[in-house]
């Protein structure tokens, strides 16, 4: 880890002499020295960091040379920040300012003696390699990557399908039990087992989805909250609508309890409760189930602890999963590693599958470890490397770190982490601020990254990617390292969310902790203290003694300060999050001032979702002149400060609050480095213009202030790939020649003019996904869509010639929704061959649609399909009997006619038998 920040630091300084040019004249030679010291340094860091476990003076070492870089990233930015506030004060008069000028001399020769300090703390420390033993490693870390990495950019599958082996009969057993039997049934083993992926096989099995009638999954680990668990579950069974949803938020716990059970009397339900760890815990939740009075609704849970198990039931029904036998641990393990594709010659593959087998049969049967490891020599293309995995885990186990013998999971774990290219380390690390089983936003987190200085800024020889594409790719592979589970893929197969399996996440935070890399302090506990699922003491044992650099904070309750006891004199924190999944409140928005003036190197503030009483964020925000990431989401600040100006590094700004409008001030311009940008709805009443042409670098751009700008400055942003605009002028700008935004993949506007449209698709020859709002009579030509077109919306168009013969020659289709009349014929047809790539398909407000006629061979890999308040429709149409991929049919606020025919016995249900999930919403009237 010292050599990922001894990197990130390097590209640090050189970003430094650029942008802060005019701050340090006078120590830049000595700047570019340090610069090229620590850049021959991180050779010999490849290896330390390889043997820190191993010795402790190795470990001292590292820990020195990680805090030296760090000092050299706060005497450079601590001066600039004195300077840059200095400077903004503005001057009375001249003798002010030479006053000024003479004051910055000083500290500029200070700044230089300190620089020269470390300069010798870095020779010394280079000369002591010799003692250790340390050698020079220049493995180049895109082999790490791989040429695999590559092709992560584009090609990924749309549907995530876990790796298993030997799972079928399980299966078979456990759907058995909860569609022909009474009471619980529970899966239990140690983690690594696999009870999870068994547990999800289960639960999208096509008997047990035929069987219930409604489903929901929680997750609901050692931190537990009842109440969120109960509401995220009767979320999912009874799909409310937003009103329902804050209605049931406002239930006193007993009402929540009482609707939640009695929801499981009405109807045949099955609930999965995902790694229950203690008796109490579940003492907790079962007032809501009622297992033992109802044959229709079931539970199945999953444990690693046998009294957990069988404690709320002695009689239930207990599945053991066995561990893999050797046939079968290879089989996975094959899945894992590409070992026939990495290895087409037979006579390699010979020696591989030696190696492999031996060790894959250190790993004790368990998926887990298996399926790790495998990931690890994924990424490895030679016989040497392979065999320089098995010495580091015969040396690792020599060291009397459990069974000579077995690799047992932790082993796998740790293996893997050092395994990781340095520039992964930190991204990896960076996913210990997540609360246990949070389901993480990774277009938050990639810009987190980035905003951190993760991720380089230097070219990288694949054209036209930014640093969040490297950081994506970065992602994508944690997860081919099997490092990250994939939760959601978006339409164009990019990452949308994900997680870590428990044990990963526990390697993560002790790692995160023992390399000093953040802390995460649980204001639900009794005292301040991380919320680790490792023991206290080992994590203070562990952490090291330098400077804490990011803090996350876990609320379960209303926020009283912002800082925890005891973490105000961390002065250098660069990153600090808050995360709570219940209402949080705070006093007022002043109490933030604490954070803006403890913290002024800060790089990363999330305040996403605390709630006070409105009002102002307070004007001393804008000392924090180094601050690059910044959420107001879905909090109720109403006002920003002129101050909010002075950001100037700022990178992402997301003003999507509670509040419709938010007063921001003419500042926004100066704001050059934005790359993301999100705006509420009305951004004021104040009459001026607002200059968005000089954002150049904006990526994202949500909310495009019509009233506050120019239409034409968009012109001007040619790095823009999503846009969010309701301005009907939009189409306008297209008439001017050569206007183009080839950049741009995902657009949201609104259509007035059946002409503009055509205009607008054509300036826009990229995009994947298309989101029109307003009157368009007629559709384009199909040859007029962009060919990558993956999503497409359509709102209001008030159609009036069946839109499916143009829409189904789009050939990569993959979602589409017609919403609120965008059609108002009465029949359409799908034809043969028709949406070749479409998975989701959305039939919303269609009161006049009384037909729909697909013809065999049409959608062929249909996935899902919904249809509500189309209530002129009869009945789905006979071709959906042959689209054999259909697994899942939503039909809501349809006649009560409508779903008897659909139902089991209904004249329709032919049609449909073939599909394991079909949801009735609202269909009684």
């Amino acid at each position: 880890m010292a050599e990922s920040v001894v990197s990130t630091v390097v590209l640090r300084l050189g970003d430094l002499l650029i942008q802060e040019a005019v701050f340090l004249d006078g120590v830049n030679e000595e700047v570019y020295d340090m610069q090229a010291q620590l850049q021959r340094m991180q050779s010999f860091l490849r290896d330390a960091d390889r043997r820190q476990d191993e010795e402790e003076s190795v470990r001292n070492w590292v820990s020195e040379i990680r805090e030296t870089a760090y000092d050299v990233e706060d005497i450079i930015e601590e001066f600039a920040l004195k300077v840059a506030l200095r400077r903004r004060s503005g001057m009375v008069n001249v003798m002010k300012r030479y006053a000024t000028l003479a004051k910055e001399t000083v500290e500029l020769h200070n700044v230089g003696n300190e620089i020269r300090i470390i300069k010798n703390r870095i020779s010394s420390l280079t000369k002591s390699l010799e003692t250790y033993g340390i050698i020079q490693r220049n493995d180049d870390w895109s082999l790490g990557l791989g040429r695999q990495q590559q092709q992560l950019r584009r090609s990924y599958s749309h549907i995530v399908e876990e790796d298993t082996v030997g799972l079928e009969e399980d299966v078979k057993v456990l759907a058995e039990q909860l569609v022909n039997s009474n009471g619980i049934v529970s899966i239990c083993g140690m983690g690594g087992l696999g009870k999870t992926t068994l547990a999800k096989k289960v639960y999208h099995n096509s008997k047990v989805r035929h069987h219930f009638d409604s489903f929901a999954w929680a997750y609901v680990s050692q931190q537990c909250q009842a109440r969120e668990v109960w509401e995220g579950i009767l979320f999912k069974l009874t799909n409310p609508s937003k009103e329902q949803r804050e209605e049931i938020a406002n239930l006193r716990d007993e009402e929540l309890v009482k609707r939640l059970y009695l929801v499981q009397l009405e109807k045949k339900c099955l609930v999965i409760l995902d790694d229950i760890w203690t008796i109490p815990t579940w003492n907790n939740l079962c007032p809501a189930f009622p297992y033992w009075k109802t044959a229709g609704s079931k539970i199945l849970l999953t444990t690693r602890k046998m009294d957990v198990a069988l404690h709320p039931d002695p009689t239930c029904f207990l599945h053991v999963p066995p561990q893999l036998n050797d046939d079968e641990s290879w089989e996975l393990f094959k899945k894992k590693a590409c070992v026939d594709s990495n290895f087409p010659d037979f006579r390699i593959r010979a020696e591989i599958e030696r190696l492999g087998r031996e060790m894959v049969g250190r790993c004790r049967g368990l998926p887990l470890a298996i399926i790790v490891l495998g990931g690890l020599l994924a990424t490895k293309k030679t016989i040497f490397e392979w065999a320089e995995v098995r010495r580091n885990i015969i040396s690792h186990l020599r060291r009397g770190k459990g069974d000579e013998q077995l690799l047992g999971v932790t082993e796998v774990l740790a293996l893997s982490y050092h395994e990781l290219p340095y520039q992964l380390k930190p991204c990896f690390l960076h996913l210990a601020h997540f609360p246990e089983d949070c389901e993480i936003q990774t277009k938050k987190m990639i810009r987190m990254w980035v905003a951190e200085g993760f991720v380089s800024s230097v070219y990288n020889g694949v054209e036209e990617e930014t640093m969040e594409d490297v950081a994506q790719r970065y992602l994508g592979e944690l997860v081919e390292r099997c490092m990250v589970q994939v939760v959601e893929r978006g339409t164009t197969g990019r990452i949308r969310t994900c997680r870590m399996h428990d044990l990963m996440r526990d390697l993560c935070v002790s790692k995160a902790n023992q390399e000093n890399f953040l802390e995460v302090s649980n204001q639900s506990l009794a005292s301040d203290c991380p919320a680790d699922s490792f023991p206290l003491s080992m994590a203070r044992e562990a952490r090291s003694t330098g400077r804490l650099r990011r803090l996350a904070v876990i609320l379960e309750g209303d926020l009283h300060k912002f800082i925890p006891s005891g973490y105000k004199r961390n002065s250098h924190l660069r990153s600090l999050l808050y995360f709570h999944e219940k209402a949080c409140h705070v006093e007022n928005w002043g109490l933030i001032k604490s954070v803006f003036k403890n913290f002024k190197l800060i790089r990363v503030l999330d305040l996403e979702g605390i709630q006070s009483h409105g009002g102002k964020l307070p004007k001393e925000i804008g000392s924090l002149i180094h601050l690059r990431f910044l959420s107001l989401r879905d909090t109720d600040i109403d006002e920003l400060p002129n101050t909010i100006g002075n950001l100037r590094y700022l990178q992402t700004l997301d003003l999507l609050t509670w509040n419709s409008t938010v007063q921001i001030p003419n500042v926004v311009w100066r704001l050059h480095r934005l790359r993301h940008l999100y705006l509420p709805e009305s951004c004021g009443e104040n009459t001026y213009k607002w200059q968005l042409a000089n954002l150049i670098n904006l990526q994202t751009l949500v909310n495009f202030p019509a009233d506050k700008c120019e239409i034409l400055d968009l012109v001007r942003l040619n790095q823009l790939k999503k846009l969010v605009i309701d301005d009907p002028k939009f189409g306008a700008i297209f008439r001017t020649p050569r206007v183009r935004f080839y950049r741009l993949q995902s657009l949201s506007f609104v259509s007035n003019e059946d002409s503009t449209v055509v205009q607008v698709i054509q300036g826009c020859p990229n995009l994947y996904k298309l989101h029109i709002e307003g009157q368009i009579e007629k559709l384009p030509e199909c040859q007029q869509f962009s060919a990558n077109l993956s999503k497409l919306n359509l709102l209001g168009s008030k159609l009036t010639e069946d839109p499916m013969p143009t829409l189904e020659k789009l050939p990569n289709l993959r979602i589409l929704r017609l919403q609120m009349d965008s059609f108002l014929g009465n029949k359409v047809v799908c034809l043969d061959k028709g949406f070749p790539q479409l998975k989701s398909l959305f039939l919303y407000d269609l009161p006049n649609l009384e037909e729909w006629k697909v013809v065999e061979g049409a959608m062929a890999n249909l996935f899902h399909l919904e249809i509500s308040n189309c209530t002129s429709l009869k009945t789905v149409p006979e071709g959906l009997r042959f689209i054999n991929s259909l697994r899942e049919m939503e039909i809501r606020s349809m006649l009560k006619a409508f779903r008897t025919r659909l139902e089991h016995g209904g004249e329709d249900y032919y049609k449909v038998q073939h599909v394991p999930s079909i949801a009735f919403r609202y269909c009684d009237y």
